[in-house]
């Protein structure tokens, strides 16, 4: 069996695609646009792409399921700061004095993620 994408419902398909677009590099579906019910997030083989549905209801409660990001060429806090600027809200800092920790943060529409420190960061400390 193949996990081909992992599926968020959301209010605005592809402004929230555009959104994890630009968090993650990979390109918005070139047969999507905006006002589609549904847009694809295409990420590079084999990884799943993320598929952003439009649904009537809410987001009420916090995700049971969520992203944990690993930065490749910036630190964790330097990822933090980008994507902060890209729209996200800082929900819940789990960062301590010794340099561990985490980075929850909510996107556009209130999903959770985290932010953890990159490679570079895991082989200093």
């Amino acid at each position: 069996m193949i996990l081909r994408h992992v599926t968020i419902d959301c209010a605005e398909p592809y402004e929230l695609a555009r959104f994890w677009s630009q968090v993650t590099g990979w390109p918005v579906s070139g047969e999507d646009s905006p006002g589609d019910a549904e847009v694809l997030v295409e990420a590079p083989a084999p990884v799943p792409g993320l598929l952003f549905i439009r649904v009537p209801e809410g987001k009420t409660v916090k995700n049971r399921v969520h992203f944990d990001w690993m930065p490749e060429d910036r630190t964790r806090d330097e990822e933090v700061a980008r994507v902060v600027t890209l729209g996200a809200t800082l929900h819940e800092d789990h960062r301590t004095p010794d340099g561990l920790g985490w980075v929850t943060l909510l996107d556009p529409e209130g999903n959770e993620f985290c932010i953890e420190r990159s490679v570079g960061e895991r082989q200093t400390i």
